[in-house]
């Protein structure tokens, strides 16, 4: 069952000061039309300009997130985008009406909370994915930071930090599931060094900043009256340092606390690509210009996916790879159930076939005979058949084999196929051929339109081992 988008089901607002401009905003999340994703709209400017969530807007990483379009800035995003993310909305405009999304308490849950309390509600869209299709990877030798996409049918975040600290020591956090983002990272609130604090307000820089909304990390000596006029600075009549070698303003939420807010980062700051991810995400030493970096390069592939995708188109005239006998001598289908007639490439990772969808096939005698269209079931296996030219030239000997196909999901069948048309299909494998299971992205196109596309599990099983039913595919 293919997953719907979401919206809010009411609007709903939340308000508080940006630690870096120290100007109180209010935030009002409002439902969305589907495929609108995230928006900000600047309700305090002359005309009220939106800005997109998108990579390409952003304009500043250097103390967290900002983008800017049509003249208008919003920043500090990243825990709220974390937050819409993590309750899996996927549209929703934002009106603020100021420059800094509101600190609030360091982490993500009071807009989780938010959103929550709003509800959602179903669009009649699908929620269309980005799948990583094959290991995406970004690093910076000279910061030492690395990051991978790998391909995973779901969302696994796993992130490790290390400042060399030894109140910090090493750290890791991770999810395994969406649904973990309220309950194990939400509540994680943002950290700084003692030294950076320092530099930070005698530059003036954290104008909205207050000890209840950070960790400190006490990485220095640090006398007695230095502690005085810190507390002096934010109003407080005493402060000191924890056994744990935080400032004693507030408790750890989790020991590794500081692990799961870089994770939180990363999780909003992705969602500049655009959509939600399926993959899983390693990533070691982040921060908020490596996080950008990286959803620009996972939002490069997507456009290089989509030109491919939409824009060639195949000449059904070329000399195939394999004509109808050269396809029989590797497939155990014939007459009528042959829906392959060429294979037009193939390499280790892809194979594209072509379908002649003609009048005289038996099929149209009973499917709509006076309106006769190619049923939807049949261009799954005519893409599954395509598929198992693809996975049995794995092996040396494919005649020796055959293809049980084990899984067929987010099916979407985007448009009519009539006799007459040429059906041309796409079958790229989604990751490596592990133990003889192949899982593999179909897409079937007439002319430039994408009319079907699936995604297939498949098994190669020896002839002799397979069993005595009938094979599906």
């Amino acid at each position: 069952m293919n997953v719907k988008q979401r919206t809010i089901k009411s609007e709903i607002s939340i308000s508080g000061v940006g630690l870096h401009t120290g100007k109180a905003a209010n935030v009002t999340f409002k439902p969305a039309p589907e495929n609108h994703w995230y928006k900000f709209k600047r309700v305090d400017l002359e005309n009220q300009p939106v800005i997109d969530v998108d990579a390409d807007n952003v304009t500043d990483t250097a103390r967290g997130t900002t983008i800017t379009q049509h003249g208008a800035s919003v920043s500090t995003i990243e825990h709220l985008m974390a937050a819409l993310v993590g309750m899996e909305i996927d549209n929703v405009l934002i009106e603020i009406d100021g420059p800094e999304v509101p600190i609030m308490d360091g982490s993500s849950f009071p807009f989780a909370e938010v959103i929550e309390t709003a509800g959602y509600t179903d669009q009649n869209a699908d929620r269309e994915y980005y799948e990583i299709p094959h290991n995406i990877h970004y690093s910076e030798p000279e910061r030492r930071v690395e990051m991978v996409a790998m391909p995973l049918d779901g969302y696994r975040f796993t992130c490790m930090i290390d400042y060399n600290s030894p109140v910090l020591g090493s750290q890791h956090a991770a999810i395994t599931n969406i649904q973990e983002f309220k309950n194990e990272i939400a509540s994680s609130r943002t950290f700084c060094f003692l030294h950076e604090l320092e530099m930070l307000l005698q530059h003036d820089l954290i104008k909205g900043g207050d000890l209840n909304n950070a960790i400190v990390v006490v990485d220095k000596d640090v006398s007695r009256e230095e502690l005085k006029h810190l507390a002096k600075m934010f109003h407080r009549e005493d402060i000191d340092v924890a056994k744990e070698g935080i400032l004693n303003n507030i408790e750890l939420r989790h020991q590794n606390e500081p692990a799961r807010h870089k994770l939180l980062d990363m999780i909003g700051d992705l969602a500049l690509v655009g959509k939600p991810i399926k993959g899983h995400i390693m990533a070691a030493r982040p921060g908020h210009a490596a996080n950008v970096a990286f959803a620009k390069k996972i939002k490069a592939q997507i456009k290089r996916e989509k030109s491919r995708k939409y824009v060639k188109v195949y000449d059904p005239n070329m000399t195939p790879v394999y004509d109808t006998v050269q396809i029989m001598n590797i497939l155990p289908h014939r007459q009528p159930m042959l829906m392959i007639d060429k294979i037009l490439e193939l390499t280790k990772m892809y194979v594209v076939g072509l379908k002649n969808v003609t009048m005289n096939e038996d099929l149209f005698m009973g499917h709509f005979p006076d309106q006769p269209i190619f049923p939807g079931v049949m261009q799954i296996e005519a893409m599954a058949q395509t598929g198992g030219i693809l996975v049995l030239n794995t092996v040396p000997d494919p005649e020796n084999y055959i293809t049980l196909f084990l899984k067929i999901e987010n099916a979407r069948f985007k448009a009519q196929v009539k006799p007459g048309d040429t059906l041309i299909f796409h079958c790229q494998l989604m990751e490596p051929i592990r133990r003889g299971i192949a899982q593999m992205k179909g897409v079937g196109m007439v002319g430039e339109k994408v009319v079907v596309e699936a995604e297939l599990m498949a098994q190669i099983v020896k002839v002799k081992d397979s069993p005595k039913e009938e094979p599906k595919s």
